[in-house]
């Protein structure tokens, strides 16, 4: 179960990046589309599944050897939801609230990731 809370966290960071920049590049061009959508939705998706994953591991006795862990994987997925809750509801910077807070959880994976190992 870890090796694949392992695998799942180098994911998040390739889609979670990934997704920015598509989003970034949507807005700047002023396209959006299913592409754009789905990308984020997948990005929000998979740290769903890797938070729960790491639920999972607690429940199981098994601990992050740095505390911190928790708390950058706690705030990359409220990252990733607060613009259900703080974007505009149309228009572009919709998109490009939903681009950068993705980038952000993205940023904060990698710390997540890196403690912890």
């Amino acid at each position: 179960m870890a090796s694949v809370h392992e695998a799942l966290g180098v994911a998040v960071l390739v889609v979670c990046f990934g997704a920015a920049i598509v989003g970034v590049v949507a807005y700047r061009r002023r396209t959006g589309g299913s592409l754009v959508a789905h990308s984020l939705a997948l990005a929000q998706t998979l740290l769903i599944a890797q938070a729960g994953l790491g639920l999972l591991l607690l429940s199981d006795g098994r601990r992050a050897p740095d505390k911190l862990h928790y708390a950058y994987g706690a705030f990359a997925l409220g990252a990733a939801l607060s613009p259900w809750f703080y974007a505009p509801s149309e228009g572009p910077k919709r998109l490009l609230w939903f681009a950068g807070t993705t980038f952000l959880a993205g940023a904060l994976a990698v710390r997540a990731f890196m403690t912890g190992l």
